[in-house]
């Protein structure tokens, strides 16, 4: 994990609660320090240097994260020196569609924009047509969503909510029971929500049946 600004820190944190053995690293020292009790390993490099990162044995891992993300160029020389120690998989934080094009150009295998995600995500929830949306880069969404009139009291079967809306019902939430996967037999009832999937247009249609 590269960057330990709230991203890095929030991701380090969550891949050891995981199980995984994490490498920290930032250039801060006085950063390093902060969390030199929170993580198994924390080291202070250069990151943009790819010999640092060879010493203190970045090419050992098979994927690495870049959280840098305010100092653009530091966040482009060290996924390029990532991608020169021959790391498989590097993953980066972006801040602006121009920089995670950027990222991709010199090599990064996945690219994520966490605070555009979110702003996506809430913007989708505060309608009311969602209670919690997911977004993929390739126009692709899950959505959890109240159950829409057009299917009360019906099997998805005789709903034929895919065949009409294009989306595909994965699971059934009923009040006070856990979340069931959704079978052609399953009845849908006024107060439960759907997971449901699809490209992001459809599934934003499907959803605003309710709203």
């Amino acid at each position: 994990m590269v960057g330990l600004g709230r991203f890095g820190s929030s991701v380090s944190r969550s891949l050891e609660r995981l199980g995984h053995e994490v490498l920290a690293v930032d250039e801060r020292p006085d950063i390093v320090q902060k969390y030199a009790s929170d993580f198994t390993h924390v080291v202070a490099a250069d990151t943009t240097d790819t010999e640092a990162l060879r010493q203190i044995g970045a090419d050992q891992f098979d994927r690495a994260v870049v959280g840098i993300g305010t100092d653009i160029e530091a966040s482009v020389l060290t996924v390029l020196s990532l991608v020169e120690l021959g790391v498989e998989e590097v993953w980066a934080k972006a801040i602006n569609a121009k920089h995670a094009r950027i990222l991709e150009r010199v090599g990064a295998t996945h690219v994520v924009r966490p605070e555009s995600a979110m702003g996506e995500r809430v913007a989708h929830m505060v309608t009311g047509a969602m209670i919690d949306y997911i977004e993929f880069d390739d126009g692709f969404s899950i959505a959890r969503t109240r159950a829409p009139r057009v299917a009360f009291d019906q099997t998805l079967a005789e709903a034929a909510l895919r065949s009409k809306y294009g989306i595909t019902v994965v699971g059934v939430k009923r009040r006070g029971e856990d979340f069931t996967y959704a079978r052609p037999e399953t009845l849908v009832n006024a107060s439960d929500e759907l997971i449901v999937s699809g490209p992001t247009r459809k599934v934003e249609a499907f959803c605003a049946l309710r709203a």
